[in-house]
């Protein structure tokens, strides 16, 4: 009887439409760079219910196009999997997204304040104009950062605020009055007015800046939510469906209501992986066991996705290069909880030379609960060692690691010299040793979003300035570099089964870029964007006719 069952069964389904099989989109002429363990390449790619279904010649493809099939047409062009930013602050960068000027990528100081200037004409009189990070002199030709007199002239009817990195703000007039600010002791976090060499206030502002980009006026909640629609949408232009956020600086849990707003509505457009970053000085551990009681580790659905805490753990633990044994003591107790609840946990760490603080603390966690299977991951390091990459491979932690040396390499050149400037960051050093990389941005205060610019950097190790730091044998192939940036980074979010390789089964996440990533010149490189960029199947961008 079973068997005359399964045989009335499948004679069935040969009476089907020969359509009911057939993909819901299908990808021909193309150069898919699968990214996979043998470096596949195929020419076309059938997609049905958000997953790859077959991939091969677009002759192939021809038994899965239907009357409703949309059959997309690469003409030669290149496909890689979806990028993932392993660790990006988006979050926060989307709430301001809609109302900041933008100097990202930007060129020259004229450039810059012609932007500044078109915000101005834009705006109502009295309404802040600010820019919020991802620059640096090093872009300009100028090599140099603007005037107060400048951004005065290109504003003269509204507070302007303008901020390098974490180190400097500058504010015209308008900005410091909206700001109440009068003398040096109205300034927040223990800021010092910038002097020129007569030792006159220059306009600018150096320490202090969280403390004193919290004074700056807030979006509402619409402009959260538009500033987060519209940010995700520019992430999918150049070819970015997935990010791993670390929290932040001023992101308490109310900054999140627009994300979920988004997410509810079913508006987002980038999977996000999300951990929490610590608010509350020394009550860090009491914080984290308040919100995670009803946020267990991995909650969430495929396009949003709770990933434990970090990157700040431990106030007296962050950028801590004289981190005493009472500092390492309350990374432990944070540590220990984590690892016993399951959790996963990102840590900032910029010096190798202190990160031996950071890995005992690891290591004596792991002795009572192991933690190798929780993918915990050091963000940045980029003067990381051997010896150091062992220890963590052993312990299975893994590295985020980012670009920022891209804008920041100049001043590291300064900081540590040119022999240790040649191995920073060490990848292929890592690679070597086994140790799980994920490639991301730290955008967008202290970084460009662009991944493209992220790739480059890896590829070529140049600074924004153009000079060359990292030497040859710390520059990884171009399919390496992409690999960090697509299973690398599904590593770190737990997600490597589902995506960062475009192979049958996983989701179809994927990028067509207007350039051939594996041909391009690396100096063009950075102007490579997606003309069609897809999350699980669905179209979330197109440039394509």
């Amino acid at each position: 009887m079973k068997f005359h069952s399964c045989a009335a069964m499948f004679a069935a389904c040969l009476t089907l439409p020969v359509y009911a099989q057939t993909a819901q989109t299908v990808l021909i002429n193309g150069q898919i760079l699968s990214a996979d363990s043998k470096d596949s390449r195929h020419q076309a790619m059938a997609i049905r219910d958000s997953r790859i279904v077959s991939m091969g010649t677009s002759q192939q493809m021809k038994s899965f196009i239907g009357p409703e099939t949309r059959v997309v047409d690469l003409k030669g062009r290149t496909v890689i999997p979806g990028l993932i930013d392993s660790h990006m602050h988006a979050i926060r960068a989307a709430l301001s997204y809609s109302t900041e000027v933008h100097w990202l990528g930007v060129t020259s100081i004229n450039t810059a304040l012609e932007k500044l200037k078109q915000a101005a004409g834009q705006a109502k009189a009295g309404e802040w104009l600010i820019v919020a990070g991802g620059w640096t002199e090093e872009q300009f030709k100028e090599g140099r950062r603007p005037t107060q007199a400048e951004i005065q002239q290109a504003a003269p009817n509204n507070p302007v605020y303008v901020q390098w990195m974490y180190d400097w703000a500058l504010l015209n007039p308008a900005g410091y009055t909206a700001l109440n600010i009068q003398s040096e002791a109205d300034l927040p976090g223990g800021g010092k007015f910038a002097l020129d060499a007569k030792g006159q206030p220059t306009g600018a502002v150096l320490g202090g800046i969280v403390a004193l980009f919290d004074k700056l006026p807030k979006p509402n909640f619409a402009q959260k939510v538009t500033g987060t629609q519209k940010f995700f949408k520019e992430l999918n232009r150049v070819g970015v469906t997935g990010v791993m956020d670390p929290g932040g600086f001023n992101m308490s849990p109310t900054e999140y209501a627009p994300l979920f707003n988004v997410w509810r509505h079913k508006d987002l457009t980038v999977r996000v992986n999300f951990s929490y970053f610590a608010q509350k000085k020394d009550k860090e551990l009491e914080e984290f066991k308040e919100l995670t009681q009803l946020l267990p580790m991995g909650l969430g659905d495929e396009m949003l996705r709770f990933n434990g805490i970090g990157e700040r753990v431990a106030f007296s633990m962050y950028n801590n290069d004289k981190a005493t044994p009472a500092d390492q003591e309350k990374l432990y107790q944070i540590a220990r909880w984590a690892a016993d609840n399951g959790l996963t946990l990102t840590q900032h760490w910029h010096e190798d030379s202190s990160v031996d603080t950071l890995l005992d603390v690891f290591e004596r966690v792991h002795r009572e609960f192991p933690i190798d299977q929780l993918r915990w991951s050091i963000a940045h390091l980029n003067n990381g060692t051997e010896a150091t990459f062992q220890r963590m491979k052993k312990l299975g932690v893994a590295w985020a690691m980012q670009d920022a040396m891209y804008l920041e390499g100049d001043r590291v050149l300064h900081r540590h010299g040119e022999k240790a400037a040649q191995h920073m960051p060490p990848i292929n050093t890592a690679l070597k040793v086994g140790v799980k990389i994920g490639a991301g941005t730290d955008a967008h205060r202290v970084a460009d979003y662009n991944p493209f610019i992220a790739l480059r950097w890896m590829l070529d190790g140049k600074t924004a300035s153009g000079k060359p730091l990292r030497a040859t044998n710390e520059i990884p192939s171009r399919l390496q570099a992409l690999k960090l940036y697509t299973s690398g980074s599904a590593w770190l979010a737990h997600d490597e089964k589902n995506r960062g390789v475009l192979e049958v089964g996983k989701l179809a996440d994927l990028a067509v870029l207007s350039q051939d990533y594996m041909r391009v010149p690396l100096d063009k490189m950075a102007d490579t964007h997606s003309v069609l960029t897809m999350v699980g199947g669905t179209i979330v961008h197109s440039e394509l006719q």
